[in-house]
């Protein structure tokens, strides 16, 4: 087992823990049997969120079938004291826990965000409240945005960081994971399939985990699944010369045409949620049709119908992609996956 202690929590785990999304797409005793069987094997950290539907109840379900330890952690999208707090709670019943070991502030996109979550009366606040009274462990963040993560871990205020980071997104690397290694913060992998695009799995694991002391989350919805992945972590990390040419030719297939999601095309005069609407195949596919039918999907997907392709963003992007075009594409493919 290749074990890594995050940053000053304290918390030693396993490299290779389990993401809490795709379990939320099939039924509950599939789910379940998939965790469990997880935790069998070896995994020893799970994360989830509240906003992944069902997905804290089936870890709950499954957690409850072992007395193996696991450090548990989940995450809100809220922004302020009371509203964290009452998500915290809503976690703590559906995980069937008394003490979460890590919450995060999940999917912090961009500064404004960011000050009103530390600022008096943000969910900070209420984090630190709990973890003084003992409901959490260790509080940490999630973003997409690497300059936006650069500066929070300048603040010194969370113990964990999870970013993007694979093959078609290796940018975390050049500064944001090693500023966060000299600062002793924790840094958790998300995105190692670059949310389902990547369709090797071997070898996006293998990539990632070529890099040491980052914990990754790779999430399966069965039991066949995680074991064959749960072979590649068994093997050797090293890539070989042919798995570094694949790495190339995927990485130039998809130059122009995937989205890094660092929102530098934002802010859009229509307030289209670009970054959302360029991944919105590898959501749907993850999270299933009912996800793009409701809520703050399905408004995103709505005002990006009224895309007046202006050009800023096409300005604004540094990896020159044909945002627009990309745009129009994407909503029909979500138009025609709904009809079936």
């Amino acid at each position: 087992m290749h074990r890594v202690e995050l940053g000053k929590t304290g918390l030693e785990v396993n490299r290779f823990g389990f993401g809490g999304i795709p379990i939320q797409r099939v039924d509950e005793d599939r789910a379940v049997e998939t965790v469990f069987h997880a935790v069998e094997k070896g995994v020893d950290f799970i994360d989830t969120s509240r906003v992944y539907t069902t997905s804290e109840r089936r870890i709950g379900l499954a957690l409850k079938q072992t007395n193996k330890r696991v450090v548990l952690a989940s995450k809100s999208r809220s922004r302020t004291s009371d509203e964290v707090r009452a998500d915290l709670d809503v976690s703590l019943k559906e995980l069937q826990r008394e003490h979460i070991d890590l919450y995060q502030c999940h999917f912090v996109s961009n500064d404004e965000e960011y000050r009103q979550i530390v600022s008096s009366g943000g969910a900070l606040e209420g984090l630190v409240r709990a973890k003084e009274e003992g409901v959490i462990g260790h509080i940490g963040i999630t973003s997409h945005n690497l300059d936006l993560v650069e500066k929070i871990l300048d603040d010194d205020l969370f113990e964990t960081i999870m970013v993007c980071f694979s093959f078609l997104e290796p940018k975390a690397m050049e500064t944001v994971i090693p500023k966060a290694f000299n600062k002793n913060v924790g840094v958790i992998a998300m995105k190692s399939f670059s949310g389902g695009v990547i369709d090797n799995p071997k070898l996006a694991l293998k990539y990632a985990l070529s890099h040491p002391d980052i914990v990754i989350i790779p999430g399966v919805e069965s039991t066949d699944l995680f074991d064959q992945n749960w072979t590649v972590y068994q093997g050797s990390f090293d890539l070989t010369d042919a798995e570094k040419q694949k790495i190339e030719a995927i990485q130039k297939k998809y130059d122009k045409n995937f989205c890094r999601r660092c929102d530098y095309c934002q802010p859009c005069s229509e307030e289209i949620s670009i970054q959302m609407i360029m991944g919105i195949r590898s959501a749907l596919n993850r999270f299933g049709k009912a996800f793009v039918q409701e809520g703050w999907p399905k408004q995103a997907i709505e005002k990006a119908r009224n895309c007046s392709e202006c050009g800023e963003c096409l300005d604004r992007c540094p990896y020159q992609l044909p945002i627009p075009d990309l745009i129009k594409e994407n909503l029909a493919w979500v138009d025609e996956q709904l009809k079936s």
